[in-house]
């Protein structure tokens, strides 16, 4: 059962479907909030046209779904920097014959914007999530005035703080085991990050808002765990990864079921910023740490025409392997299944 703070979760059981950019659309969400958790659509790497379309399924489902966008400081763009990354990726760019001429210089991501606020108005989501930390107090202002929930990542307890501070109505806690971006965001330093209970303890010992815990959560006892440590809910992704309705592609599908699924990094070498993956050519030979990265999400632009070169011919040597440590949990069944197993519920 939740406890009284739970009941802010538009949900009937405290799973929710961490956003996953690239490798899910609403096919997913729409699964996770119809068998009672919470779908969340990840409107980073999304346009405004795409953006809508799910949004508009979710709206006509009647189900309750969470949008999750960034909240980073756009990058400068400077040019010795990323002359200095091509020079590093340079035996891969020769290899694939591409040139550095040719790599884009804007960034492919951007942070959350009015415009992005007024799409949402015209949706209203029930909740809006946000990853580095959170817009500005304008904007919260805007998604609250529907009624819209508003969460955050946080991974350290004063990030916590900071958000509860700033208007965040739930804060996720997202421990080093997570897969995919950490949301670190009021410091550049990865040893002030916490594994997920100890974070989670914090948090639920210094805040009195709801703390979702995240990171490395693939089973039903790690969930009940963390709901008896204080969470009100769980947020788990790599474990949705393998499933019938998530758009993970062949080469990440595969990885997640190799022997060596198990051995996964704190990388910056995808975007610039410190993020988990399985181990691959760009992580192993080029990271896992590069002191030349420049800065999120401007190194994804040379490592993203690598992927699909190496893809074209059935490497996955550049593709993003996102994954949390406890990646065995991953299983080839349908979302709803996996909800049910998560909270405890699965069919007999």
């Amino acid at each position: 059962m939740f406890d009284q703070r739970t009941m802010q979760l538009p949900i009937r059981l405290p799973i929710v479907q961490s956003p996953m950019a690239g490798v899910q659309d609403a096919d997913l969400a729409l699964a996770v909030s119809a068998a009672g958790g919470l779908g969340s659509i990840p409107a980073a790497m999304m346009s405004a046209g795409q953006l809508a379309d799910n949004m508009a399924r979710m709206q006509a489902s009647g189900l309750a779904y969470n949008v999750n966008f960034f909240c980073h400081q756009p990058p400068k763009v400077k040019l010795d920097a990323l002359e200095a990354w091509h020079k590093r990726l340079s035996p891969w760019l020769d290899k694939y014959d591409l040139a550095s001429k040719n790599i884009p210089l804007e960034p492919s991501r951007q942070p959350f914007s009015a415009a992005n606020a007024d799409l949402l108005a015209q949706f209203k989501p029930p909740v809006v999530s946000f990853h580095f930390g959170l817009p500005a107090a304008d904007l919260v202002a805007r998604i609250k005035g529907w009624g819209g929930l508003v969460m955050s990542s946080a991974t350290t307890l004063e990030e916590a703080e900071w958000l509860a501070d700033k208007g965040a109505d739930v804060v996720i806690a997202q421990g080093i085991e997570a897969g995919g971006h950490r949301g670190i965001f009021l410091t550049a330093d990865l040893a002030t990050q916490l594994p997920t209970m100890e974070l989670l303890q914090a948090c639920v010992a210094n805040l009195e808002v709801p703390i979702i815990a995240a990171g490395g959560i693939g089973t039903q006892a790690q969930v009940q765990a963390c709901l008896d440590a204080g969470a009100a809910a769980v947020q788990v992704g790599t474990t949705f990864l393998l499933c019938d309705e998530a758009a993970t592609n062949a080469f990440h599908r595969r990885a997640l079921q190799s022997e060596g699924a198990n051995k996964t990094h704190l990388t910056n070498v995808f975007s610039g910023r410190p993020a988990r993956s399985m181990e691959n050519v760009a992580v192993t030979e080029i990271g896992p740490w590069s002191d030349v990265v420049p800065s999120f999400p401007l190194a994804g632009n040379a490592m993203g025409l690598l992927r699909k070169a190496a893809e074209a011919v059935g490497k996955d040597d550049f593709t993003p392997l996102w994954s949390g440590t406890n990646n065995r949990a991953c299983d080839t069944i349908p979302a709803a299944q996996m909800v049910r197993r998560l909270a405890g519920v699965e069919d007999k």
